[in-house]
């Protein structure tokens, strides 16, 4: 299937093909983020959907140990099992923690924002 590979296409049509799929990928990966927590949070929070929503919101601070890497943002680095806290082992912590019912909308949002960054390293 020569006729699908970027190599066949001029360099205007690969550049526009990659700016399209790269706005896909970043709305897809936004709305993981910010969107699905509030279906999350409706589905199975439902008395208290709006601060369970903010909390997994909240979540997304655990994004603050990219700082400590260099460089902080590298497309081509899965996020998941390089930083510290998106680490294996916090992970583990984050699914024992979904137990206690006062810490279980706070690791379901944790969770969460781990399976989305590794949807993001998977349709890079």
């Amino acid at each position: 299937m020569h006729f699908l590979k970027s190599e066949s296409l001029p360099s205007e049509a690969t550049d526009s093909w990659k700016q399209m799929t790269d706005i896909l990928r970043i709305s897809i990966h936004v709305s993981l983020h910010l969107v699905a927590p509030g279906a999350i949070a409706y589905l199975f929070f439902r008395h208290t959907w709006k601060w369970s929503w903010g909390i997994m919101v909240a979540t997304m601070l655990v994004d603050l140990d990219h700082l400590f890497a260099t460089p902080i943002f590298d497309p081509n680095r899965c996020s998941v099992g390089f930083h510290p806290l998106h680490s294996y082992a916090a992970i583990c912590c984050y699914l024992i923690l979904v137990f206690p019912t006062f810490t279980r909308v706070a690791a379901v949002g944790l969770l969460f924002h781990m399976l989305t960054d590794m949807i993001d390293w998977w349709i890079r």
